[in-house]
C-alpha cells in the first residue's frame, strides 16, 4: 500500500529512510509547539488551546501534503506570520483574537481559490531559474541564523546589532558541541547524520543536566498528558463582526496572504528541489497539489484556533537524511498528532538541541550557490540581495521581494527588459506596494 501511494521504489527510497526523515523533520520543527502558544497567548488566547490547535492542524496539513502531493514537506504555524497575527493585527490594529482568526480564515479561502485556478503555480513557474537557486540558498542561510539565534550562539548587541554569544553558557556550549558532532558525522558520511546529531546532542544535554549543569534539556516529570483545551475551536466565526468594525482588516488579510504566499513558494522550491522533485522541464512535480495542501492547512488552522499554517523550511532537515516522498510528511504529521499526548517529552528538545540540525542543513543548502552565474552581475546582485536580506531582515518574503526588484532593475539596465516575463513585472509592482503600505 505504501509503495502504491508514495512510489518509494521509483523515488529511490525505503520505508525506514522515510520514517527517519519524518522523525528528523519533526524534531527540527518541534519548537513551534512551545513558541507558537507563547506568542499567541499575548492576544489573550489560551496557551493550551493554541498548543492543541497547533499540533492538530500541523498533523492534518502535513498528512494532506504527503498524500495529495507526495512531497516530504511538513507544515505548521508559520514563524513570522504568527508575529503579524499577534503584534500587528491584534495588538496594533486592535482586532480581537477571534477577528484575527477570521482574517486567517479569509486568507486561507483566498489561498484555495488562487491554488485551484493555478495562479500560484504560474507565478512560481515564472520565477527565473537563477532566482530559484538564490531563494533555496538564502533559506539555508536563514534557517542557520535561526538556529544560531535560538541557541544563543548569536545574540543582539546595541553597538553592532548582532554579536557572538556567551560561550561560557552551558546551553551555548551544548549547541556548539552538537554542531561539531553533526559536521563530523556528515564528513564521515554517516547515514542520517543530522538525525543522529540531534539525538547525541539531546542525550549529552540530559546527562549534563543530571550532573547539575544548568540550562540543559531535562527529563520530563511525566510522560503522558491528557489536558486538552478545545476552547479555540470555531472561535474564528465570532470574529467576522470584528472585521466590519475595522476596515483596515483588509490590509491585514493582504499581509497574511502575501507573506504566506511567498514564504510557501520559497520553501517548496527549496525543499522540493533538494528532494529531486524537479521534472525534465525544470518545473516542480505536483506543485498545484502541494499549494492546495498548504492552502487547506491555513483554513484548518484558523478553524482550530491558530495562526497561518504554512510549509516549513525545517523540512529540509528530513530531506537531507534521505526523505523523498510524502511518507516523510505523513510521519511528521503522525508525530504532531501524538504530541498532544506526549507533550512533556518535548522538554528534551530545546533550542540547543535543534540548532545543530538547522545550522548544518544551512550549510548543505548553501552549496546550491555553486550553480549561480556569478559572472553575470544582474544575477550576482539579485542573488546577493535575496540572501543577505533574508538574514538581515529576518524574512524569507522580504528577501525574495527585494531580489525580484533588483533583478528587474538590473535587466532594464542591461537592456534585456523584454526577457523578463510579464508576471514578474506584476510581482515587482506588488512587491513595491507591499513595502510601501504593509502595516509595520
Amino acid at each position: 500500500m505504501l509503495e502504491k501511494v508514495f512510489k518509494l521504489n521509483e523515488k529511490g527510497t525505503t520505508v525506514k529512510t522515510e520514517l527517519v526523515a519524518g522523525l528528523t523533520t519533526f524534531l527540527a520543527m518541534a519548537y513551534i509547539l512551545a513558541v507558537n502558544p507563547a506568542m499567541l497567548s499575548a492576544t489573550g488566547m489560551s496557551t493550551q488551546g493554541v498548543f492543541l490547535a497547533t499540533a492538530i492542524s500541523s498533523a492534518i496539513a502535513s498528512v494532506l501534503m504527503g498524500i495529495l502531493a507526495n512531497y516530504p514537506v511538513a507544515l505548521s504555524a508559520g514563524m513570522g506570520v504568527n508575529a503579524v497575527f499577534t503584534y500587528t493585527i491584534v495588538l496594533t490594529m486592535g482586532l480581537s483574537y477571534e477577528g484575527a482568526l477570521a482574517c486567517v480564515f479569509v486568507s486561507g479561502i483566498l489561498f484555495i481559490l488562487i491554488s485551484v485556478t493555478g495562479l500560484r503555480s504560474i507565478i512560481i513557474k515564472a520565477i527565473p531559474a537563477q532566482l530559484k537557486i538564490a531563494i533555496g540558498a538564502g533559506i539555508g542561510f536563514f534557517i542557520a541564523f535561526i538556529g544560531l539565534k535560538n541557541a544563543g550562539i548569536v545574540v543582539a548587541s546595541e553597538s553592532t546589532y548582532v554579536a557572538f554569544g556567551d560561550v561560557t553558557d552551558p546551553a551555548v556550549l551544548l549547541a556548539i558541541f552538537g554542531i561539531i558532532v553533526t559536521i563530523v558525522l556528515l564528513i564521515r558520511k554517516v547515514p542520517a547524520a543530522v538525525f543522529y546529531g540531534i539525538l547525541i546532542t539531546a542525550v549529552v544535554g540530559i546527562i549534563a543536566g543530571l550532573c547539575g549543569v544548568k540550562g540543559m534539556p531535562e527529563l520530563p516529570k511525566k510522560v503522558i498528558s491528557v489536558d486538552f483545551d478545545f476552547s479555540l475551536v470555531g472561535a474564528f466565526a465570532k470574529g467576522f463582526g470584528d472585521l466590519a468594525k475595522h476596515p483596515q482588516c483588509f490590509m491585514a488579510i493582504f499581509s497574511l496572504l502575501f507573506v504566506d504566499f511567498f514564504d510557501t513558494a520559497g520553501t517548496l522550491v527549496a525543499v522540493a528541489s533538494g528532494a529531486g522533485l524537479v521534472n525534465e522541464d525544470g518545473e516542480l512535480d505536483n506543485i498545484d497539489r502541494a499549494l492546495l495542501a498548504d492552502s487547506i492547512g491555513t483554513v484548518v488552522g484558523s478553524v482550530l484556533g491558530t495562526s497561518t499554517v504554512t510549509s516549513f523550511v525545517e523540512s529540509t532537515s528530513g530531506v537531507k537524511v534521505g526523505g523523498k516522498t510524502g511518507l516523510t510528511a505523513c510521519t511528521t504529521g503522525a508525530l504532531f498528532l501524538l504530541s498532544i499526548f506526549f507533550y512533556p517529552l518535548l522538554t528534551c528538545v530545546t533550542s540547543a538541541v535543534t540548532a545543530p540540525a538547522l545550522f548544518v542543513v544551512g550549510i548543505l543548502m548553501a552549496q546550491q550557490l555553486k550553480a549561480i552565474e556569478w559572472d553575470n552581475i544582474v544575477v550576482a546582485a539579485s542573488t546577493f540581495v535575496t540572501v543577505i536580506f533574508m538574514i538581515l531582515a529576518y524574512s524569507i518574503t522580504n528577501g525574495i521581494a527585494l531580489g525580484f526588484i533588483v533583478y528587474a532593475i538590473g535587466m532594464v539596465a542591461d537592456k534585456k527588459a523584454k526577457e523578463v516575463k510579464p508576471i514578474v513585472w506584476v510581482l515587482v509592482v506588488l512587491f513595491a506596494i507591499y513595502f510601501a503600505f504593509l502595516p509595520k
